[in-house]
């Protein structure tokens, strides 16, 4: 039996830039070296909106606010993705990167050229192509209702 993966991750946004994390550069993980929005595994036993908010308080010590909402599920041959998003009610500063290489705030230009540079890695890295896919779909579905 093929189990899937499922994941809990978030559209963190404020003026209108979006935080992506650079995941570590470790060929074990999942996503090695590529930036990706922040969030992780789903535990047994844990609803999808519970996982991204324990998620995003261990990556970046950030308390979602209580108005996170579901955007939508990704699915493909390996994990499901179940994708929340919300506006980041702090400064940048405020964050703390406890997991993964470098985070950033990406503009949309960023998101649709589908790289961008680290000063961690010191060097242009991609987006993973499932988040940025899921970003541009946000960015869509956002601006038609602005």
């Amino acid at each position: 039996m093929n189990i899937t993966t499922q994941a809990a991750i978030a559209i963190l946004y404020r003026d209108n830039k979006y935080l992506m994390q650079l995941r570590d550069n470790i060929p074990t993980i999942r996503l090695p070296g590529y930036w990706a929005l922040f969030g992780g595994h789903i535990e047994p036993g844990e609803t999808p909106e519970v996982a991204v908010q324990r998620e995003i308080l261990e990556e970046i010590g950030y308390k979602l606010p209580s108005t996170f909402s579901f955007f939508g599920c990704y699915r493909d041959e390996n994990v499901i993705r179940h994708v929340f998003s919300a506006t980041l009610d702090v400064e940048f500063e405020q964050l703390a990167l406890n997991e993964g290489w470098d985070m950033a705030m990406l503009l949309p230009s960023d998101i649709c050229k589908g790289s961008y540079y680290s000063d961690n890695a010191k060097e242009e890295r991609l987006l993973a192509p499932a988040h940025q896919q899921i970003l541009i779909n946000f960015m869509d579905n956002s601006s038609q209702h602005s």
